[in-house]
């Protein structure tokens, strides 16, 4: 189900990017080295990261969430290793639902 979340997430952030109308402004103010991203995100928020996957182009998509305060964040890291914020937000929660059976509306 994690795989069907971050591909919704993944959505999302696509959805997010597409909406923005200087990106090359915006990637500038939202990236940097992975190592400085994920610490950062630990040290002023808490998140660790809590599920991964690989989207278009080979970016590697991460999402970073907080369980004692509820904040998450989505990350892409492009194959140079430039990792960009593209969403962010409260209240996560992890869920594990099951998939309906065949032949059955969700």
């Amino acid at each position: 189900m994690k795989i069907f979340n971050l591909a919704a997430l993944t959505a999302g952030a696509v959805a997010y990017l597409a909406a923005t109308t200087d990106v090359a402004a915006q990637a500038r103010r939202n990236c940097g080295p992975r190592d400085v991203v994920v610490a950062r995100l630990a040290e002023g928020y808490g998140e660790t990261r809590q599920s991964i996957g690989l989207g278009a182009n080979n970016a590697v998509v991460e999402v970073f969430a907080s369980d004692e305060t509820g904040s998450w964040t989505i990350t892409v890291t492009m194959p140079g290793g430039m990792t960009c914020l593209v969403a962010s937000g409260q209240a996560f929660e992890q869920v594990a639902e099951a998939l309906p059976a065949r032949g059955q509306d969700a």
